[in-house]
């Protein structure tokens, strides 16, 4: 059902933007007299587009590259060890982005030899390793939805670059049939038929497939909050499977029933590169970068049984008030004499009740029990330390 209602949208927004076919021996408007006819669709005013697809290729480019920056400047910030552990991977898909956007300035401009053996290789090369890193993602996903645990993460990355070397190893064959050993004339990379151009990316459309398809299973898992991840590639591989379905049609089909079969072909397929780049980073890369530093349910839960210790300048200052308050507490109590050192006498529980009913301790029993030491309890006075002083006085 969604399906069937973007085909005809996407097929309604690639005839609005393709250019009238006609032919131009003249500099168009906005085009400068000494610039090569290669580089008009760059700045002719008259063809709509050429200056949209540039701009927005630009714009992805601008944000491609901000995108990588912060995913991986925010990898120290990562908490989590299972999404860790997939940032490489992400950081693949996202310079396969960056050279998708790249790759649209190349359809852009007219073809030659350099131009179309760039777009014959880097193509199914770049969409390759996007496709890639989904499919890997989504086998991951599928082990954490169900364990909590996945794969290390450079087995997932190995996992996604052994897929994009098959894509690598293939148009690099097929690159050097069609065009090295070329018979019955000069190499020229431009000479393809165009079903020979599809079928070249079968195996790219295989990825795709299978990523969809290794999405859905992740939905289902018992820890949910691996969903939402499997969600963010099941709508990303959707839309791709929309967009494809658009532009392989209106490549093979759509532009020669429209007689303007080699002026659009371009156009078609500059279009295509951009929409499918703006669709990853729109519902996969920015939600994957936002939800990256967040913490899983596990580190929460430690985090409200055992807090941890701010680092702030503000938490330093309070710490060494504290701690200088209690210094000078302490130093003004070692003032005071303490309370275990004060002479106790032995007649200090006296309340002037009758001998019979209080106890009356005996000296022996408060020198054991007295808090402080024996020296300094009041002795009594005797019969000879009284003698002894007043031999002392009468000696002086």
């Amino acid at each position: 059902m969604g399906a069937a209602g973007v085909l005809p949208a996407a097929t309604c927004v690639l005839l609005a933007l393709l250019p009238p076919g006609r032919a131009q021996s003249t500099p168009p408007a906005g085009c400068g007299k000494d610039l090569s006819s290669l580089y008009y669709n760059l700045c002719d005013l008259s063809a709509a587009w050429g200056i949209a697809v540039e701009a927005v290729a630009s714009l992805g480019v601008v944000t491609s590259f901000v995108l990588t920056i912060v995913l991986v400047a925010s990898l120290p910030f990562v908490q989590d060890p299972p999404k860790k552990s997939l940032v490489a991977t992400q950081v693949f898909f996202m310079l396969g982005t960056f050279g998708l956007f790249c790759l649209t300035f190349d359809f852009i401009v007219g073809p030659n030899f350099s131009t179309c053996a760039s777009r014959r290789f880097l193509f199914g090369v770049l969409f390759g390793l996007c496709f890639s890193c989904l499919l890997a993602h989504a086998v991951a996903l599928n082990f954490l939805a169900r364990r909590n645990r996945g794969p290390r993460g450079w087995v997932t990355l190995a996992v996604a670059l052994l897929l994009a070397l098959v894509e690598v190893i293939i148009n690099a064959e097929w690159l050097t049939i069609t065009v090295a050993r070329r018979e019955g004339g000069p190499a020229d990379p431009c000479v393809l038929a165009d079903a020979d151009f599809v079928l070249a990316l079968t195996y790219v459309m295989v990825l795709l497939v299978a990523a969809f398809g290794t999405a859905w299973p992740a939905l289902c898992g018992r820890y949910t909050r691996w969903r939402k991840h499997g969600a963010f590639i099941l709508a990303t591989t959707g839309l791709s499977m929309a967009i494809w379905v658009a532009w392989t049609a209106m490549y093979l089909y759509g532009n020669q029933r429209a007689g303007e079969k080699p002026g659009w072909d371009d156009p078609t397929l500059a279009i295509a590169l951009v929409a499918n780049a703006c669709a990853f980073i729109l519902l996969y890369v920015i939600p994957e970068v936002t939800h990256v530093t967040r913490r899983g349910p596990e580190q929460a839960y430690e985090d409200d049984g055992y807090p941890t210790r701010g680092v702030g300048y503000e938490t330093i200052l309070k710490e060494q008030k504290s701690q200088s308050m209690f210094v000078e507490n302490k130093a003004f109590s070692m003032d005071e004499p303490s309370f275990a050192k004060k002479p106790v006498s032995p007649y200090s529980g006296y309340n002037g009740q009758l001998l019979t009913s209080v106890y009356q301790p005996t000296e022996m029993a408060l020198m054991h029990k007295s808090e402080g030491p024996y020296d300094m309890i009041l002795p009594r006075a005797t019969a000879a330390s009284t003698a002894a002083g007043s031999a002392s006085s009468t000696l002086r």
